[in-house]
């Protein structure tokens, strides 16, 4: 069995844990931003194919004591890269972590490529040139405590641009984000999904294509280890027709939300399109004070403004407020999740929280707050 490690945002290292074990992951680790992981080349497709909270997939092929950079290239030119490259394959080199000696991520990833390079010249007498936008082969190292781990990273592009998403509002969540924070509500597709603050609709289309059983490595062009040496595209078009064959046409219930700005709507409704469930996901305009619960119970999900990136020259204040409002006296019977990064702004929703989850969107620590609404 091959050694992997999922990468993640920070904080989500247990939900991860879940998730790989549940695509049949073995060995199951938590480290920081990730989860190492054993399997075979078929759960390396199926994590790329199914998981929805990482962003990178790495297969690990060389650990080593790491003091300098000489202890670097050496390292890597004890690797035999012609099992992963050939001169006529591009290439990409991306540093992580660091040592007292090796503390600048660019030298760190040019060290890399030179050995590589350098091995190829000597060996085959010419070398794969650099791409750093869609490289053939993405190799990553990774420092820390004086050890070097390489890596191949398989995604590619990182697995929460899901690909159907190419509008969004002005501070949207991420995909893989905006999953975690579904899985950490407890939702089942048997319950109505709705956001009232829904921008380009990322929530309820994350909440859709999980009740619909969609891979949300469907929406992508293409993965990195497609290009790989060893790639099985027979095994790899399998699994794509097992996905598609799992998904369902309809929802168990309802999912929508709405938005005060019609642009948003409409950018919410293109991605509904680009995921081919347009006609099942509801998003209409509405201002906040004229939202009404579309169903008798369910989960409510959203992602006010908080200052960081939006609403500042906006009374934020009262708009928790009236947010708070809404929920108590039309959403009775639901139970309402708000992530805030705003302790003062989140005391104007005016209920008190049953639970409170850290949570970091990007940066900044925030809160998954949590008020049963009766």
């Amino acid at each position: 069995m091959n050694q992997y490690f999922a990468t993640v945002a920070r904080g989500l290292e247990p939900l991860v844990v879940e998730e790989l074990e549940r695509l049949g992951a073995v060995d199951v680790v938590p480290g920081f931003c990730g989860a190492a992981f054993k399997g075979d080349r078929k759960l390396l497709y199926k994590v790329n194919l199914w998981a929805r909270l990482p962003f990178r997939i790495l297969l690990r092929i060389s650990e080593f004591d790491c003091a300098d950079g000489d202890d670097l290239f050496a390292g890597v030119q004890r690797i035999d890269w012609s099992e992963y490259l050939t001169p006529e394959l591009t290439l990409s080199v991306t540093a992580t972590g660091k040592t007292d000696a090796l503390n600048h991520t660019h030298f760190t990833s040019l060290q890399v490529k030179n050995a590589v390079v350098h091995q190829q010249t000597d060996t085959l007498g010419y070398r794969s040139d650099v791409d750093t936008h869609e490289p053939d082969v993405r190799i990553n190292v990774h420092l820390h405590e004086n050890r070097a781990t390489l890596s191949l990273d398989s995604s590619g592009d990182s697995l929460h641009r899901r690909g159907y998403r190419p509008a969004v509002g002005a501070a949207p969540l991420k995909e893989s984000l905006a999953s975690a924070l579904i899985q950490m509500s407890g939702w089942q597709p048997g319950q109505a999904f709705f956001d009232p603050l829904c921008g380009s609709g990322t929530l309820p289309l994350e909440a859709a294509v999980r009740s619909l059983r969609v891979a949300p490595g469907l929406f992508r062009e293409r993965f990195g280890f497609e290009t790989w040496l060893d790639f099985d595209e027979t095994l790899w078009e399998s699994m794509l027709t097992e996905a598609e064959d799992q998904q369902q046409e309809d929802l168990a219930a309802f999912v929508g939300g709405s938005d005060r700005d019609l642009n948003v709507i409409v950018q919410a409704n293109s991605n509904a399109q680009k995921c081919g469930i347009e006609h099942l996901v509801k998003f209409q305009q509405s201002e906040l004070e004229n939202v009404e619960a579309p169903t008798d119970s369910g989960i409510v999900m959203c992602n006010p403004p908080y200052g960081e990136r939006l609403g500042k020259d906006t009374d934020l204040a009262a708009f928790y407020k009236l947010l708070g409002t809404v929920l108590k006296e039309r959403f009775k019977g639901w139970t309402a999740y708000i992530l805030s990064g705003n302790k003062a702004l989140s005391r104007n929703i005016g209920m008190k929280s049953a639970e409170r989850t850290p949570v970091y969107n990007g940066a900044l620590l925030c809160q998954l707050m949590k008020y049963d609404i009766y």
